[in-house]
């Protein structure tokens, strides 16, 4: 069953596009209804006319021509409109939705800590690309299913004049169509429509696995198997697509036989004039046709749940108690390690060192909530233990630049403002010179909208780990939390980013814990914690 959690956040992002998403419904079935009033008239129209060339020159100078034909002409222009905006509207609130969708999705992404998610990059790839597009019919699809339906009522009012017996049989002809084509649907196609799916998944995660081995794959020439590999996934999602083709296709053949079983009908069952019973017939044909779209989204609905239950998983908390969410300042910091004990206050500096593996960089995540345990330290904030606190209670707290810091494949500036929304450029600027990279941006041809490339590749290990400390020092948070600094900077520039930093950390008061190798940065701290190995 669908995640709550995820059903209020499809809620959350569709709210502000609601307006648009009726429009399109009501757009929608206009153009339904304009479409089998054409479609009758058209019909009534030829039919009257011919009637009234054979009956002579009298009857065609009696018939009225004028009406009819602007009438088709009102009818089609009026369709074409509407069936414009069902496309601009309907596809500007899902398109809408989703964008804000994957934003809030990735944002939960990034906000997971460490040890609650093992998937790989190439199933979240999968996660924020396929499946999200999956659940885009539950958007999209909306107008489609309100006009069949309306189409459907259309049409029966259309058959009255044709008598009550063809109005009957029309509307015996809907329901067998809705029962057996929704019944067939459910049984052929999810099945297939699954498959569909992982092996869309299973591909684009094979994709972005084997790009990341991409070196070593050319160094071991590995291309061929690997290649030979994509092409057996690749040729497995072709055969798979074929059998849903297939099925939506029979599926349709019975759609159109019902039309015409239903004009047949008509034809025979009706009591009206022949102008009036190809009306009925021809409105009637229209009116199944319509039903079509419902029917082939049922073939869909497995997808959206698979979709949707994947995306549950992911976004579901972990469901531990908010033990003091509201109440943490992060005034007052006690960490208990070997029996010994540390107090920070707002504004304190702390550096932990210690030898390779003794759990300093694990330390720092439990602390920014990326980590949800700590091993035998123990850490209270503000009085309160952290073990029990939601993951999202230090993350307001603490802002990390972690010794290998992941970066988005944009800009300069996109990397920058994932810190928190609603920075300024000038902001930017002041958070590079403190990070010691300004310069070194200024002199980029294209300065903050540099390419960064895939995860930072573009950028030294030096210009990397500055970056995601201007991030850190962006966020705005009472304390901030720095894994090797000064990693990968020669010694001139080590001092110069020392200084900025003395000098910011004095003018806004933020606090400091610092993990460390190098003895020049250990300036910074007035404390210090050495974890045993």
């Amino acid at each position: 069953m669908t995640n709550d959690k995820l059903e209020a956040l499809l809620e959350d992002v569709a709210r502000p596009y609601r307006s648009a998403t009726r429009l399109a419904m009501l757009c929608a079935a206009c153009a339904a209804i304009a479409g089998i009033l054409l479609l009758g008239l058209a019909g009534w129209f030829i039919t009257g006319a011919a009637l009234a060339g054979a009956a002579g020159i009298a009857a065609i100078q009696a018939f009225n021509y004028l009406l009819p034909s602007a009438g088709i002409r009102l009818l089609a222009i009026g369709r074409t409109i509407t069936r414009y905006g069902e496309r601009l509207y309907g596809h500007k609130a899902a398109l809408s939705a989703l964008a804000l969708f994957r934003v809030r999705l990735f944002e939960t992404l990034l906000a997971k800590p460490a040890t609650d998610d093992a998937r790989g990059a190439g199933d979240l790839a999968a996660l924020l690309i396929q499946d999200v597009d999956a659940i885009e019919d539950r958007f999209v699809r909306a107008p489609g299913n309100l006009a069949a339906f309306v189409g459907g009522g259309t049409a029966m009012v259309l058959t009255i004049p044709a008598g009550v017996t063809a109005m009957c049989a029309l509307a015996a002809t809907i329901v067998t169509v809705l029962v057996l084509a929704r019944m067939l649907a459910h049984r052929w196609l999810p099945t297939r429509a699954l498959r569909i799916q992982n092996d869309i998944a299973t591909l684009k995660q094979l994709f972005v696995e084997y790009a990341a081995a991409s070196p070593e794959i050319a160094a071991y020439a590995l291309a061929r198997p690997v290649e030979a590999l994509l092409q057996a996934q690749a040729a497995r999602l072709d055969f798979h697509r074929t059998a849903f083709a297939r099925a939506e296709a029979a599926l349709a053949a019975i759609v159109t036989g019902a039309g015409s079983l239903a004009m047949a009908a008509i034809l025979g069952l009706s009591t009206a004039t022949l102008p009036m019973t190809l009306l009925a017939a021809l409105a009637a044909a229209a009116g199944i046709e319509a039903l079509g779209a419902t029917v082939r989204s049922s073939g869909r609905e497995a997808v959206i749940a698979a979709g949707l239950d994947r995306l549950a998983a992911l976004i579901s908390a972990p469901g531990r108690p908010a033990t003091g969410f509201c109440k943490l300042t992060g005034g007052q910091i006690r960490i208990t390690c070997d029996d010994q004990a540390y107090s920070l206050r707002r504004g304190d500096r702390l550096a932990i060192t210690g030898c390779s593996g003794s759990g300093k960089t694990s330390l720092l995540e439990y602390l920014a909530g990326q980590r949800s345990t700590g091993g035998e330290v123990e850490i209270e904030i503000d009085g309160l233990a952290i073990a029990p606190m939601v993951s999202e209670a230090r993350r307001a707290l603490f802002a990390l630049s972690p010794q290998s810091a992941l970066m988005l494949a944009g800009t300069i500036e996109d990397n920058l403002r994932l810190a928190r929304p609603g920075l300024t450029e000038e902001g930017l600027w002041d958070a590079l010179e403190v990070a010691c990279l300004a310069q070194d941006v200024r002199a980029m041809p294209e300065g903050l909208a540099t390419w960064t490339g895939d995860g930072g590749a573009r950028l030294s290990g030096g210009q990397r780990k500055r970056l995601s400390l201007a991030r850190a020092i962006l966020a705005g948070r009472p304390w901030l939390l720095l894994d090797e600094p000064s990693e990968g900077l020669d010694p001139k520039t080590e001092a110069l980013l020392l200084t900025k930093l003395e000098t910011w950390l004095t003018q806004t008061g933020t606090g400091l814990v610092l993990v460390t190798h190098r003895s020049a940065m250990l300036s910074l701290a007035d404390q210090r914690l050495t974890l045993a190995s």
